[in-house]
């Protein structure tokens, strides 16, 4: 017996956001854990900021930004994945998609 569309929707939909966490409680959350890097100038601090080009932030600094997420956020990013997590707002949007994230 074939699956109907809505149910696969409505399953998608089901397991495409992080346990129930909606993108404000992330958001906070993830400028949060940037708030608690010291080389982070927070007054260039937002969802638009690039980690090295806006916070000044060299490689190293950004795994250690994609470690402390995956700390707060009880999840782990792939290496290839985090590689291309480059600005607040694709940790924020990568951390949204995961649903094991809490």
């Amino acid at each position: 017996m074939p699956v109907s569309r809505s149910w696969a929707f409505t399953q998608q939909a089901r397991f495409s956001a992080a346990a129930g966490l909606d993108k404000e409680q992330i958001t906070s959350r993830v400028l949060d854990v940037l708030k608690g890097f010291e080389k982070v100038d927070q007054g260039k601090l937002s969802t638009t900021s690039t980690f090295s080009e806006d916070l000044g932030l060299d490689s190293l600094d950004a795994v250690e930004v994609v470690m402390a997420v995956e700390e707060e956020f009880s999840i782990e990013i792939p290496d290839a994945e985090a590689d291309e997590i480059k600005t607040v707002q694709q940790a924020i949007d990568y951390i949204a998609k995961t649903p094991e994230a809490h």
